[in-house]
C-alpha cells in the first residue's frame, strides 16, 4: 500500500495571506520567522495584523538562522510551551518553516529529545495542542506542503532531514506578492532546489501515478520561468512560487535521492547554500542514476522538447540543459569554482560520503549507492570531470 498526503488547504495567488482572516475557533497564534526580510518588506506586520483582527493573541519568535540549529528549535519549543498557542504560523524561507515544524513536535511532546525524532517516520501524533500554517517567502524548499524539516547539528556539522507526515502543515499559503522581493541569487538557488526536487521525485523509488504529473509539471515550469524570474519578471516570480510547490507535493510523497543526500552533508561543511549544492551536483547524479533510470530521464527530456533519438541521447540533452540553466542564473558548474579548497575536499570527503549513505534520501534513490560512489560523484562535481559511472 502507498500513501499520498498534502495539507488540508492550499491558498494561492496575490494577497493569499488575507485568507487567514477566516480562521475560526483559535485563541493564540505563535509566529515563527527568520531574519529581517519579512520585517523589512512589511509582511510580518501584515500577518500579525491579520491574526489580531481575527481576535487572536499573537506572540512572535524571530531570528531563526539560515540552516536552523537544534538549539534554536529547542528555544522556540520552550517559548511555545510558555505561551500555549493553538495555531503555529511560520513565515519566511525554508529555514523558519522547517524550524517551526520541529518546534511544534517538542511543544506537543516536551519530554522528547532530538535523537528521538531523527529516525524517519517515527514521530508521535501531533495536533493535540495546535495546528500549523506555513507561508513561504522563497520559491524552492516547498516545506509548506512537505513532510520534511531539515535541522542542523552544528556540533557534528550534519544536517538531519526529519521526515514524517505528521509535520505536513495543515494550511499552506502561497502569497505570490512575497517572492517578488527575493534577490536574484536567492531566486537562482531556490529555483534550482525546486528543479532538483522535481527531477529526483520523478525517478525516486516511491514515485507513483499521483506524484509523477506534479513532478513533470514542476520541471516544465522551472525551465519556462526560472530565467525570467531571476531577471526580475513579476509574473515569472509568481509562476515559480507555484512550480516549487508542485515539486514539493511530488517529492514529499515520492521522496528524493542522492543529490539531496550529498547536499545535506556538504552544505554545513563547505558552507554553500543548499540549492546551490543541488544545482552543482544534479548533472552528475543524473549521469550516475541513468544506469537504472535512463528511460525516466529521457521522458523528462522529451517533455522539454530536447534533442535526441535514443534514451541515452535524450538523457545527455537533459544533463546539458541543466548545465545551461545553471549558467543562465549564474551558478558555477563545480565546487572548485565556487571556492572550496582541495584541502577541505580531501579532509572531509570520507566523512561526507559516509554520512550521505546514511541520509534518509539515499534509501529512495533509484540506484543503490555506496560510499565509494558518493566519493566519486563528489570528486566529479568538484573537478568537473565527466565519468562513466
Amino acid at each position: 500500500m502507498a500513501r499520498f498526503t498534502l495539507p488540508r488547504d492550499i491558498y494561492f495567488g496575490e494577497n493569499a495571506m488575507e485568507e487567514l482572516k477566516n480562521l475560526k475557533g483559535h485563541k493564540k497564534a505563535f509566529i515563527v520567522t527568520g531574519g529581517s526580510s519579512m520585517q523589512k518588506f512589511g509582511f510580518l506586520d501584515k500577518l500579525k495584523n491579520i491574526l489580531e483582527e481575527t481576535g487572536l493573541e499573537v506572540k512572535l519568535f524571530e531570528g531563526v538562522e539560515p540552516d536552523p540549529s537544534v538549539e534554536t528549535v529547542m528555544a522556540g519549543a520552550k517559548a511555545m510551551q510558555e505561551f500555549g498557542p493553538d495555531i503555529i504560523v511560520a513565515i519566511g524561507g525554508g529555514s523558519p518553516i522547517d524550524a517551526a515544524k520541529a518546534m511544534w513536535v517538542f511543544y506537543e511532546y516536551p519530554e522528547l529529545t532530538f535523537d528521538d525524532i531523527k529516525t524517519p517516520f517515527s514521530m508521535p501524533k501531533l495536533r493535540k495542542k495546535a495546528i500549523f500554517a506555513a507561508i513561504p517567502s522563497t520559491s524552492g524548499t516547498a516545506t509548506e506542503v512537505t513532510a520534511f524539516s531539515v535541522i542542523t547539528d552544528y556540533s557534528t556539522k550534519i544536517k538531519y532531514p526529519l521526515a514524517d507526515f505528521e509535520i505536513t502543515p495543515d494550511i499552506a499559503i502561497l502569497d505570490t506578492t512575497i517572492p517578488e522581493t527575493m534577490p536574484p541569487k536567492l531566486v537562482a538557488h531556490t529555483g534550482m532546489d525546486a528543479l532538483t526536487h522535481a527531477i529526483e521525485a520523478y525517478v525516486a523509488s516511491a514515485r507513483s501515478k499521483f506524484s509523477d504529473p506534479l513532478a513533470l509539471e514542476a520541471i516544465s515550469m522551472v525551465f519556462d520561468y526560472l530565467e525570467d524570474s531571476y531577471n526580475g519578471d513579476k509574473r515569472a516570480r509568481g509562476e515559480m512560487h507555484i512550480a516549487q510547490c508542485l515539486a514539493g507535493m511530488a517529492f514529499s510523497n515520492a521522496l528524493l535521492g542522492i543529490t539531496h543526500s550529498l547536499a545535506h552533508k556538504i552544505g554545513a561543511v563547505f558552507d554553500i547554500p543548499h540549492g546551490c549544492c543541488n544545482a552543482i551536483l544534479l548533472p552528475y547524479v543524473i549521469k550516475f542514476n541513468s544506469k537504472v533510470a535512463m528511460k525516466e530521464y529521457a521522458e523528462i527530456a522529451k517533455l522539454l522538447g530536447l534533442p535526441g533519438a535514443s534514451d541515452k541521447q535524450l538523457t545527455d540533452s537533459l544533463i546539458a540543459a541543466v548545465d545551461e540553466l545553471n549558467k543562465k542564473v549564474d551558478i558555477v558548474p563545480t565546487f572548485k569554482e565556487y571556492g572550496v579548497t582541495e584541502d577541505l575536499l580531501k579532509s572531509s570527503i570520507d566523512a561526507i560520503a559516509k554520512n550521505a549513505v546514511l541520509d534518509p534520501c539515499t534509501a529512495s534513490n533509484p540506484r543503490k549507492t555506496t560510499e565509494e560512489d558518493m566519493k566519486k560523484i563528489l570528486e566529479c562535481a568538484y573537478y568537473g570531470k565527466q565519468v562513466n559511472f
